[in-house]
């Protein structure tokens, strides 16, 4: 396979969001395009335009962006080829690959009913194939003359060798009675101009792939390779419906406070492997692809999986970056946005709140101790801890902190032990309440460093307010 050869595309149908599948779909697409240096293509398959929709165009292509799924060139728009489908349907008619078939909704109603009262396939019976005595003025379809005898096989990069009877496969309509083009053939059409040499796709269109290849027959136009990737099922093994996570990408973004690299890194598992690895980047997922590493199975989406990957990824990411994303979703918490010096100070505490979180949401919630107004509301554990013997030691505390030379690291600790050792308890009894008093919560990032993090006035000023 010469480097140069190899080009494939990624084509939705925006009637609804970038869906993970397709996701995923347009990442296989992607990674084995590059991996052989060649060209991944976009193509938007709008002549639907009863569901297209420029919100839906809008979303898929912000989520490829947001999936740093970088096609070549410009976007192709399937509506503005209509003339060239059309063109191609009248060529076949022209050589006798196609037909006029002047059958009527009415009468293809009856026939269906027909073959479903004898339990027959839903199929058309060529009635109009050979036949000349054409009415005059009366509208027609254009249906491909498919081949009756033999077979047609497929062998496909996932599925292996597939074959179908040739019996089995119905003179398909190219162009309607209305003069407009079937998907059936400006997929075919657009996918010879475009030069696509490598189909990858679901599983659901395998079938589609036997009846497009009677029209690149009938042209005479070199096959592309096929690869019917699995579709992605539920953790419980059935079809992926939104209770699985089956969910726009905008939402895994936007809703669920997912990273971009992991749910690539993710989509990229799901059906594909590469030895054990889990953690691979991009760069070692173009270096290492292939279609040969896709399984025939299909794979089982499994959120609790996605989001430790998230967290895995939120690890490693940069502060400055994190502490980005993080602000809007603090500042629709608090209803206000953050200043500067409020965001500088998410990025400084990014190194202590991204290890306990698994999502941006959770990085977010638990930053919302550092811009809590005073005096601080208590959740209820928080509330249970501070009476009583607590509220003593906590005054202790606030003179112990006031009285430090400076507000360091070793300062602060050496303070707080000291009423600990004075108490004759030990640390913890003092840092629970502690924490409780500073961030309203009881759970938090270590004591000293959400000291360090308030700083000496708002630390001290929080500690007082339990003795009024």
């Amino acid at each position: 396979m010469s480097a140069s050869s190899v080009v494939t595309r990624f084509a939705p149908s925006p009637t609804g969001f970038l869906h993970i599948g397709g996701a995923r779909t347009a990442l296989f697409n992607l990674l084995f395009a590059r991996h052989h240096g060649g060209k991944f293509l976009l193509r938007i398959e709008d002549t639907d335009k009863a569901r297209s929709t420029q919100e839906a165009i809008d979303a898929i292509l912000d989520g490829m962006k947001w999936l740093d799924l970088s096609w070549d060139g410009d976007a192709v728009y399937q509506s503005q080829r209509a003339a060239r489908h059309a063109e191609v349907a009248n060529a076949l008619l022209e050589s006798g690959h196609a037909y006029r078939c002047y059958a009527t909704p009415d009468e293809l109603a009856a026939l269906r009913e027909q073959q479903r009262a004898a339990r027959q396939p839903l199929r058309y019976d060529g009635r109009w194939r050979d036949r000349t005595d054409w009415p005059a003025d009366a509208p027609y379809a254009v249906r491909l003359k498919a081949p009756r005898e033999g077979e047609t096989v497929i062998d496909d990069l996932v599925q292996g060798r597939v074959t179908v009877q040739n019996a089995e496969l119905d003179d398909m309509i190219l162009l309607r009675s209305d003069g407009t083009p079937t998907y059936m053939l400006a997929v075919v059409v657009d996918d010879h101009d475009m030069g696509v040499t490598h189909v990858i796709r679901g599983d659901d269109h395998l079938n589609n792939a036997f009846r497009q290849l009677g029209i690149i027959k009938a042209m005479g136009w070199p096959e592309p390779a096929y690869a019917h990737i699995p579709l992605i099922h539920g953790s419980d093994g059935a079809k992926l419906s939104k209770r699985h996570g089956a969910l726009g990408v905008d939402a895994y973004r936007d809703e669920m406070g997912m990273l971009p690299e992991a749910v690539s890194n993710y989509l990229l598992r799901l059906g594909w492997g590469h030895g054990d690895d889990e953690i691979i980047s991009r760069a070692q997922a173009i270096e290492w692809f292939d279609i040969g590493g896709v399984g025939r199975s299909p794979s089982r989406f499994d959120i609790k999986k996605l989001e430790n990957l998230n967290g895995h990824y939120l690890r490693e990411a940069n502060d400055a970056y994190l502490s980005g994303l993080v602000a809007p979703r603090i500042a629709k918490l608090i209803g206000r946005d953050l200043s500067a010096g409020e965001q500088a100070l998410l990025a400084r505490a990014m190194p202590e709140l991204k290890p306990r979180a698994k999502t941006l949401d959770e990085v977010a919630d638990g930053a919302l101790f550092l811009f809590a107004t005073r005096p601080l509301a208590l959740d209820e554990k928080a509330a249970a801890l501070l009476s009583g013997d607590a509220l003593t030691l906590l005054g202790q505390t606030h003179d112990a902190l006031d009285a430090a030379s400076d507000w360091s690291a070793e300062r602060i600790e050496e303070a707080v032990r000291q009423v600990a050792e004075k108490a004759g308890i030990g640390l913890g009894k003092v840092a629970q309440p502690l924490r409780a008093a500073l961030t309203g919560r009881t759970t938090s990032p270590g004591i000293f460093d959400v000291l360090l993090l308030l700083g000496r006035d708002e630390s001290l000023a929080r500690l007082a307010d339990l003795r009024k």
